[in-house]
């Protein structure tokens, strides 16, 4: 067995880097630049049941060592997604992990059935924790009661391994993934982006139309690998870990946090090589300490204090 290989949540893994809904498209662009079988899988743009334009532009602004979006969902709809999107990427032997968000609770089980009778899914994502649209998405997440429900009746609909994208904008992370948990989700994604604001002082204006929008990068990654540490001595769930992975040092600190699997994003627009980049880091890391497998880093931080 590749010593990289890893079931997550049911779905089998030839190594656990993954690139992060959002920041990969449905793959065309990138694989023009990198090959796709090389991944340990691809999670989709987000989904909505309808065409979407998104928020007004501008919708995205450096910050030290960050990126604020306000994309606000911005997709072209279930019908074109499996028309035009699935078939390209059911040629690649790799995870296909479907990132699905609504704008009412019935949108959610409605596209978590249709996709159910989709070939070629490896997984859905539910996503109930962006920050840059009005309605749904984390006004659902952040609701104790709204969670549990919508997972629960998801669960009921699709056969398919559920992973619920979780808000790191709320006051108690564990509760909510403790709640995904027992209405029968399979894994957990941590995080998704921080809410955030940047200003231009010289137009004493917000740099984003939408005025706020979602933190990423190395910036937030002590952040979110708090999260995942603390979630994971909570939950039994395995964990896709994210946020602010830049290349396999960063990577690593997610795996001895707890995390089972990890997903780039902001690194893709840097580097669009850094996903493969960092499989090969772990292929030297693993051979130069002498381990068998990645699973035996997996959650196995040392501290000398009781949390």
């Amino acid at each position: 067995m590749d010593k990289l290989s890893i079931n997550f949540a049911g779905i089998k893994l030839k190594n656990p880097v993954l690139v992060s809904s959002g920041t990969f498209g449905y793959g065309e662009d990138y694989s023009k630049l990198i090959d796709l079988n090389r991944l340990g899988g691809i999670i989709t743009k987000s989904i909505t049941e309808k065409p979407h334009q998104g928020n007004l532009p501008p919708r995205l602004a450096e910050t030290p060592a960050g990126l604020l979006n306000a994309i606000g969902l911005e997709n072209q709809g279930l019908e074109h997604f499996i028309r035009e999107k699935l078939p390209f990427l059911r040629q690649f032997k790799t995870a296909i992990i479907v990132n699905i968000a609504g704008f009412s609770q019935n949108e959610y089980l409605r596209l978590a059935s249709s996709l159910n009778r989709q070939k070629g899914i490896s997984a859905l994502e539910i996503n109930l924790s962006c920050p840059n649209v009005r309605e749904g998405g984390i006004h659902f997440g952040n609701n104790p009661r709204i969670l549990k429900y919508l997972v629960s009746k998801i669960r009921s609909l699709t056969r398919l391994p559920l992973l619920v994208k979780l808000s790191p904008n709320v006051s108690d992370i564990v509760e909510c993934a403790r709640l995904a948990e027992k209405a029968g989700a399979n894994g957990l994604s941590l995080v998704n982006t921080f809410l955030g604001l940047a200003i231009d002082p010289d137009l004493r204006r917000p740099k984003l139309a939408n005025i706020t929008g979602g933190l990423s990068g190395p910036a937030i990654r002590p952040l979110a690998l708090q999260m995942v540490w603390q979630v994971s001595k909570h939950t039994k769930l395995p964990i896709l870990g994210g946020g602010g992975i830049m290349k396999t040092e960063d990577a690593l600190e997610f795996f001895i946090a707890g995390a089972r699997a990890v997903a780039l994003g902001t690194a893709n627009f840097i580097n669009p090589r850094s996903s493969i980049e960092i499989i090969e880091g772990l292929k030297t890391y693993l051979a130069r300490d002498k381990l068998k497998s990645i699973k035996e880093i997996i959650g196995s931080l040392k501290v000398d204090v009781k949390p």
